[in-house]
């Protein structure tokens, strides 16, 4: 049966995410009520600029005072989609000590402070949630929460940012430059006019940061997470990489050491093959590569940003709160059990394409290969081309750890052969 009396939700926020939230509350009103078996009711919009007219919302619930909307005491669920640190980080504890429950799209302050604010929600026995913090309208924070908890995930790969995803598919697809293909993503709306949390990484290293936390059930945070931008690949980069077959993605890394005993946690550009599912992943799209002990390798794909998409997974996550309100349960809170050390970027082993500018004269090729050997750095494959008294040296590496890897390099610049280092990527998804 049907609870007449409406659950009262709270909205912060009503940009491009919170307007949608509020309207698909308004049309699938219905729906939304006989899954969570009660009506819900938006109780308050908390807005910075109360003048602006949003369509479908009742201006009587529109204010500019959160802390005291946060502070209401009746109210059930607070949805947060302001975004940074402060004041979300507020009224987030706020809402839990007046006794709401809250959803959150915050990636940033979630990856920061995460561990607060879980605790926080325990304290005053209430739930967290925060699908739409990480892939928009792809479900991925509840399956390796829930479906994947009797499972041991070992890494998760994943292109976790749409912005970078379409210039680097437009430098791909066109051979356009970076620059060129950033001016067509803002054009589009798909950079904003400041594009640096994205091309830079610090998007993607807090979207990693969080699943890496849930994945392996240990606390990671933003500050744990090796950041590397996009910003410096260039068209010469994707030719090599169509010369092994492979294209470049901005990837979010995440893996489980092969003894168990450490996790890591890193977000940078990468070749991968093109016969992996990732290098298929076209557009401002988003892809989660998955694998786990008994499941084996999974696939979640989908739109990773916009308004509607966010706030489909909002809304799931709402749906669910408001069952556990009704229920008098909450859900599954932080699992940090496993409390893994968190290593660092030095540790990593990985491949690594090396593109060298070199004099043309006989010897270098064996001098390089020499530092390579000196630092215990495999070579797997070695391409050089040459003229009028320069060359190039294309060097793809076995497996070998980010600081041997350093030091070879560093060696390599001292050889008065080597002109410079024109690029080091490295090489995934093997």
């Amino acid at each position: 049966m049907m609870r007449t009396r409406p659950l009262k939700v709270a909205l912060l926020g009503c940009g491009v995410v919170g307007s949608e939230v509020a309207r698909i509350m308004t049309t699938h009103a219905d729906d939304l009520a006989a899954r969570i078996g009660a009506p819900i009711e938006l109780a308050g919009v908390a807005v910075r600029r109360p003048s602006r007219v949003r369509e479908g919302i009742d201006p009587a619930l529109v204010t500019t005072d959160a802390t005291a909307l946060a502070k209401r005491g009746d109210l059930d669920v607070v949805v947060e989609v302001i975004g940074g640190i402060e004041p979300a980080r507020t009224l987030i504890t706020t809402a839990f000590e007046h006794g709401a429950s809250v959803v959150s799209a915050n990636k940033a302050l979630l990856a920061q402070d995460g561990a607060a604010l879980h605790a926080a929600a325990e304290a005053n026995d209430k739930d967290l949630y925060y699908e739409a913090a990480v892939a928009g309208a792809i479900p991925l924070i509840r399956p390796l929460r829930e479906s994947l908890a009797g499972d041991k995930v070992n890494r998760v790969l994943g292109i976790v940012n749409g912005t970078t995803n379409f210039i680097l598919d437009k430098m791909d697809s066109t051979g356009a430059g970076y620059q060129e293909a950033l001016d067509e993503a803002t054009a589009l709306g798909y950079a904003e006019a400041d594009p640096t949390a994205d091309v830079e990484g610090f998007d993607a290293a807090a979207k990693a940061a969080i699943l890496a936390g849930i994945a392996f059930h240990t606390r990671v945070r933003l500050d744990d997470v090796y950041r590397e931008g996009m910003t410096e690949v260039t068209a010469a980069d994707f030719a090599s990489a169509k010369e092994m077959g492979c294209t470049i993605k901005l990837l979010a890394i995440c893996e489980r050491a092969a003894d168990g005993g450490s996790v890591t946690a890193r977000v940078h550009p990468a070749m991968i093959p093109l016969s992996h599912p990732l290098a298929s992943v076209r557009g401002a799209y988003n892809a989660v590569f998955v694998e786990s002990d008994a499941s084996g390798q999974l696939m979640f794909y989908g739109p990773g940003a916009g308004g509607a998409p966010t706030a489909s997974a909002v809304l799931g996550d709402l749906v669910a709160v408001c069952r556990n309100r009704l229920s008098g349960s909450t859900g599954p809170g932080e699992s940090a059990y496993a409390a893994l050390p968190v290593s660092p970027m030095g540790d990593v082993v990985t491949r690594y394409h090396i593109s060298l500018d070199v004099a043309d004269k006989p010897g270098v090729l064996a001098q390089v290969a020499t530092v390579f050997a000196e630092h215990g750095v495999s070579i797997d494959t070695v391409r050089q081309q040459g003229k009028d008294g320069e060359a190039s040296l294309v060097v793809v590496t076995h497996r070998a750890s980010d600081a041997s890897l350093t030091g070879t390099v560093e060696a390599l610049r001292k050889l008065d052969t080597v002109r410079g280092v024109a690029s080091i990527m490295r090489v995934e998804g093997e």
